[in-house]
């Protein structure tokens, strides 16, 4: 079996020449997936306030990259994604590596009151991923490098079953799943592919304050669970991998048990 450094050294000798984006670059998954990608490459983080993003820039030029740019990029707008990745592509080339890494949790009690709230979760969390997805499918098919390119899109266990105690953020990631399943297949036979990770509960920012759930990681193990599934060419990844067999139980669970379930 290869150690996370040989697949790590095999994804960016694989990938040389491209370039790596990451849309949501104050994102901790993100800057953590780039920081393993970083030696040798040119590494753009596009965030809703590119000048404060000095402490990410730092962490990738630190971990070799040649250079680290920062673009404004807002997620929730969705009709400047093609223009910002237009923008990329013109200024800095074909896209390598594109994640995204943005995403919000949002209030579940909040967002059975206010149903402006729940439909803020479900923009960004579905339909601004699904915005951004199909501008990127559609220009890394066109301009793409010779080495072919990756997309990674980060879904969530909440939805494979969705659960009581967060439906709104669940039925957004049950969307997205399904979503990145048909792309996926859709960019079958060309030199674009789709990972889709499927984490946990992850110990960082977004759920500072939470108890963490059975089976929690870190951004740190989810990154190296990413990058390894790129490496080896996989289209999918659950983190951890112990997830998979356990919501393959739940999902045969009766509704009456399952609506009990806390977590």
């Amino acid at each position: 079996m290869t150690t996370l450094a040989q697949d790590i050294i095999s994804y960016v000798k694989d990938t040389s020449g491209g370039l790596l984006v990451v849309f949501g670059g104050r994102s901790e998954i993100g800057v953590e997936v780039a920081r393993r990608l970083a030696p040798g490459a040119t590494v753009v983080l596009a965030a809703r306030r590119p000048d404060d993003l000095d402490a990410q820039t730092a962490v990738l030029a630190q971990a070799g990259a040649t250079a680290v740019h920062t673009v404004a990029f807002d997620a929730d707008d969705l009709e400047s994604h093609r223009s910002v990745v237009d923008g990329i592509v013109a200024e800095h080339g074909p896209i390598g590596t594109a994640v995204l890494a943005f995403g919000i949790l949002g209030d579940q009690a909040r967002a059975e009151r206010d149903a402006g709230h729940a439909a803020a979760i479900a923009h960004t969390d579905y339909v601004a991923q699904v915005s951004l997805l199909t501008v990127l499918a559609d220009t890394m098919r066109s301009v793409v490098t010779d080495r072919g390119a990756a997309i990674v899109a980060f879904s969530s266990v909440a939805g494979v079953r969705v659960r009581r105690a967060n439906y709104v953020y669940g039925s957004a990631k049950a969307g997205l799943d399904g979503f990145c399943s048909g792309l996926s297949d859709a960019l079958h036979g060309s030199q674009v592919r789709l990972l889709l990770v499927r984490p946990g509960f992850v110990v960082g920012r977004m759920t500072q304050g939470m108890t963490p759930a059975p089976f929690s990681s870190t951004p740190e193990q989810v990154a190296d669970a990413t990058v390894r599934a790129l490496a080896r060419g996989r289209c999918t990844v659950w983190v951890p991998w112990i997830l998979k067999p356990v919501f393959l139980g739940m999902k045969m669970l009766p509704q009456w048990m399952w609506r009990r379930l806390r977590r």
